[in-house]
């Protein structure tokens, strides 16, 4: 598929997984990656201090839009920017918007918000959400990529609208979570991009998190990232010391058993793989992109661009007629 009319897909991609999985790290390899195909990237995180300027080397963003990658590297790339997204400040902008600065700032100075998210669950979800809806409307030339809080929270986070509608029948609290559930369930506007890894536990969360989605929420899924994919060991039955001896490497018993040890843990760990691929696919019929493991403890921008060349190379082999979001893809 061509990587422009996949980041064209939708202006809106939200980005869930378990935590752990890599979420953060493959929001901003998709934003790279939307770049690197000539479009734009805004990524909008709901947490705090979850290293997202880090995987760019740059300070962490805050609720002002900043630049994590300038446009034009390489020539014709578009750009990444980054905010961080808070409930106090959504609630501030807001009201300053309807002519209320003054009560705006005492609110959230006097921790009102606490008392009525106690009061009204889902109201703080909303108040990010409305901003979400926001930025999309404005985001017609640019891919918003929304990085979720790890997955539990990211179904009740998306639950929010739906369950606000049920309990507020009136007034602005009613039309903004009509309008996030409208953005949420229009797959023109939106697609969910669920991350995992291939290990047991990680796979039967994501299976359930896409089901809960699209059952219960009618949320349109785009491809499935599968992250840290490991290179399976290239096929051999010949011992290491006639491998090493063929090489001209002179090795100890000790350095030998290492390796053994080595080349069945890699082997081991290649089945295991293999195996949840399968019943990922099996489980849960959506395409996947699939994503190198870094070798690096820390993914910094390097390790960004590189991933973001990988996911192009796996966008491009994908059918395109299976990638485009519309409610039912994992039933």
């Amino acid at each position: 598929m061509d990587p422009a009319r996949f980041f064209a897909a939708s202006r809106l991609a939200i980005v869930a997984g378990k935590g752990g999985v890599g979420k953060t790290t493959v929001s901003a390899v998709l934003a790279r990656a939307a770049s690197r195909a000539r479009r734009d990237a805004l990524l909008v995180e709901v947490e705090e201090s979850s290293g997202l300027g880090a995987r760019f080397d740059r300070d962490e963003p805050d609720y002002h839009e900043s630049i994590l990658w300038d446009p034009g590297d390489p020539p014709g790339a578009g750009s990444v920017t980054a905010r961080t997204l808070t409930p106090d400040d959504a609630l501030v902008e807001y009201l300053t918007d309807h002519g209320l600065d003054r009560i705006s700032r005492r609110l959230a100075r006097s921790g009102a918000l606490e008392i009525v998210a106690t009061a009204a669950p889902g109201i703080r979800d909303i108040l990010l959400l409305g901003k979400v809806k926001q930025l999309e409307r404005a985001s017609t030339d640019q891919l918003l990529v929304l990085d979720t809080p790890a997955s539990g929270h990211a179904v009740s986070f998306l639950r929010a609208p739906a369950l606000l509608l049920d309990s507020v029948q009136v007034g602005p609290i009613h039309t903004q979570a009509r309008d996030a559930l409208a953005l949420l369930t229009d797959p023109d506007r939106t697609r969910v991009l669920l991350v995992t890894i291939p290990e047991e536990t990680p796979v039967t969360e994501v299976v359930q998190t896409a089901y809960q989605l699209e059952d219960e929420l009618g949320i349109a899924l785009g491809p499935l990232v599968v992250n840290r994919v490991a290179t399976p060991p290239p096929p051999t039955s010949q011992p290491v010391a006639e491998l090493a001896q063929e090489a001209g490497i002179a090795l100890t018993d000790d350095e030998i058993a290492t390796i053994e040890r080595a080349s069945a843990f890699r082997q081991a760990r290649a089945e295991v793989q293999a195996e949840q691929l399968e019943r990922l696919a099996r489980e849960l019929p959506l395409p996947q992109i699939h994503l190198p493991a870094v070798s690096e403890a820390d993914v910094g921008r390097r390790q960004v661009d590189l991933l973001a060349r990988a996911m192009l190379d796996s966008i491009n082999a994908l059918d395109e007629r299976t990638v485009t979001p519309t409610r039912g893809d994992a039933t």
